[in-house]
């Protein structure tokens, strides 16, 4: 089961629950609507798009700040770290 992301407070807490995700696709990838790459990033981009929709439809605020370099630099590094 995929760790709730309202619980990811730190770095390592990102780190865990995208290790969570990974563990989610390898046991049950199937199930996922965007399983493949593609798809999964297509959606992430379109969900950040949409990002203040799902907040206020969901009764919550988009936080107002957040390091959206570090998310981008996580993803761009993730193409060639081993």
């Amino acid at each position: 089961m995929t760790t709730s992301p309202d619980h990811v407070d730190s770095r390592e807490d990102l780190a865990a629950f995208v290790r969570s995700l990974r563990r989610s696709h390898a046991g049950d990838g199937g199930s996922w609507e965007n399983s493949d790459l593609p798809s999964f990033l297509d959606a992430l981009a379109a969900w950040m798009d949409d990002a203040d929709g799902w907040y206020r439809n969901t009764g919550r605020e988009l936080p107002p700040g957040g390091d959206w370099a570090f998310f981008a630099r996580s993803l761009q590094a993730a193409t060639t770290y081993e």
